[in-house]
């Protein structure tokens, strides 16, 4: 049986402020209204040039364990096991160099829009450190060593409406991570408040939705003959 691994990253945006001149200017170069700059502070997360992975989880659907690498500011804490998860900290780097160890032992890999953010954003970040790739994380589109869910499920773009995983949750009566009340955008001030471990727990409930949503494409979606 193919070996096959599920991830999610979970990243921060640098405060605007901490940029130099020079970017500030070319972010805010369209922004005209007091909105709209903010809108753009408020993405910085969504780009591997103004933000860092803080949170890195893997679950193998097949077996249910898996691991969480994720960031903290102090002291970094005792790697712990819970619900077949394994917790363990380390700067940005470290985490990096961990998710690759562990995703170079299998054949295929599992993410909801892991072709459009993921994978691009922890190629680029591990160049900034220097660190070279132990699988290629962006195939071709149609090649099966990577299932992109959010590919599949619009059928490669000729269902044009792209829905969040929390919408695909809802359809389908998936708990979503939504529940725990941590959505995306709040990473950033959980960070700050020194809530670690809360959004690696919090990016545990992507992939277990992730795990289901793959149950429901591969059993009643995906043609087998």
């Amino acid at each position: 049986m193919m070996s096959r691994v599920i991830f999610d990253i979970e990243t921060v945006g640098k405060d605007f402020e901490s940029l130099d001149r020079a970017t500030q200017e070319y972010l805010l170069r369209y922004a005209e209204t007091e909105d709209e700059k903010t809108e753009v502070k408020d993405r910085l997360s969504f780009y591997p040039q103004t933000s860092e992975i803080v949170t890195i989880g893997l679950l193998n659907p097949d077996t249910h364990k898996g691991s969480v690498f994720f960031q903290t500011t102090g002291d970094p804490l005792l790697p712990f096991e819970e619900d077949n998860i394994r917790y363990e900290t380390g700067i940005e780097k470290e985490i990096i160099e961990k998710f690759w160890n562990v995703i170079k032992g299998y054949d295929q890999f599992i993410t909801f829009n892991g072709r459009g953010f993921d994978c691009p954003f922890i190629l680029i970040r591990s160049a900034v450190h220097k660190i070279k790739p132990t699988k290629d994380l962006m195939p071709s589109r149609y090649n099966d060593s990577h299932i992109d869910l959010l590919d599949h499920l619009t059928f490669f773009g000729a269902s044009r409406r792209r829905f969040s995983l929390d919408m695909w949750c809802r359809t389908f009566g998936i708990k979503s991570p939504k529940e725990s009340g941590i959505t995306g955008y709040e990473v950033k001030d959980l960070f700050k408040a020194g809530r670690y471990i809360d959004i690696a727990k919090y990016c545990v409930g992507d992939l277990k939705a992730t795990k289901e949503l793959l149950h429901y494409w591969e059993n009643y979606i995906r043609f087998s003959p």
